[in-house]
């Protein structure tokens, strides 16, 4: 889930993908669903690349426009669904489900390993429910109250892990934060802007999300010179993991309904870990796979209990 409010609203005539021949899908899901994990685990790996030269608010700045100008097509495609009225709505959403989440995860990668942010990144799914239970008294289930469970104990172990003699605590905690944030936006999304095309949707919060980063953005852009494996991680984190992986989720979620798109939430700290491995030598730890265990176990658990309706 790493950057989806999972709506479930219709897509664009552009992203339609009803009528595809069956054994197509067939092939295609599992591609596309690897190629979405994969894309997203990059995701982490390029903040942690870029967040300590950019700093948080620019790097941020620089992947929500980057995505809303991707997505911009659809957002004229829809325009006729945004009332003046509407447009307050998606500002706080932008808020809620982009730029702040957006800005604690970018924060976490100027402090602990990219895997961290990515295994946190996975309570999005148990703290939906939390937050649909607490605001709306949507049931729980056992399943999911199991899951939020074994999902805070591995928020709990990965917490109490240290990394160069320092704490990795905060940025756990920002992390987690975010990931609670992503549970509100889904929340209020799905309660309040039933009926947007959910392309023109994310590119409305982004663009939203855009402008009110933008005076932070600008109060603390970098003073050096960026190098260049830096602007081409901020690049590849607005186009690629924003703009164009939001278009993948899109698709999915049309062709097999939410509830299965969300899958996508096991692969992406996989992949997370493993891109951190590989590019930057950032080996997984036993506390790392011990809360992973425990935070996917959890989601897997809370998904015991959700609609199996698409």
């Amino acid at each position: 889930m790493s950057d989806s409010d999972g709506t479930t609203a219709t897509l664009p005539a552009a992203l339609a993908v009803a009528g595809e021949p069956a054994g197509r899908a067939a092939w295609l899901t599992p591609l596309e669903l690897g190629g979405l994990g994969a894309i997203w685990g990059g995701s982490f790996l390029f903040m942690r690349v870029a967040a300590p030269e950019f700093g948080a608010f620019p790097l941020v700045e620089l992947r929500l426009a980057l995505g809303a100008l991707l997505l911009l097509p659809f957002l004229w495609q829809a325009r006729a669904h945004f009332t003046a009225a509407l447009w307050w709505r998606l500002a706080a959403i932008g808020a809620v489900n982009s730029a702040i989440p957006f800005a604690l995860f970018a924060w976490a990668a100027q402090r602990a390993p990219a895997g961290i942010g990515a295994l946190t990144n996975s309570m999005a799914v148990p703290f939906t429910a939390l937050v649909g239970y607490v605001l709306y008294r949507a049931p729980i289930g056992r399943w999911r109250a199991l899951g939020l469970g074994a999902g805070f104990a591995g928020v709990l172990v990965l917490a109490s892990g240290r990394m160069a003699g320092s704490s990795v605590g905060p940025a756990v905690l920002a992390g987690s934060s975010a990931a609670l944030l992503y549970g509100i936006g889904a929340n209020l999304v799905r309660r309040h802007l039933v009926g947007i095309p959910a392309s023109a949707l994310a590119a409305a919060t982004l663009a939203c999300g855009t402008l009110l980063l933008a005076p932070f953005a600008i109060a603390t852009w970098p003073a050096r010179p960026v190098t260049t494996a830096a602007w081409a991680s901020a690049l590849l984190l607005g186009a690629l993991c924003t703009g164009i992986a939001f278009t993948f989720y899109y698709r999915l979620i049309h062709r097999i309904g939410a509830t299965r798109a969300a899958a996508v939430t096991y692969l992406v700290p996989l992949f997370g870990i493993l891109w951190a491995w590989m590019a930057l030598g950032e080996a997984p730890t036993a506390r790392m796979a011990v809360a992973g265990a425990l935070i996917l176990g959890g989601v897997a658990l809370s998904q015991r209990d959700a609609p199996s309706a698409r």
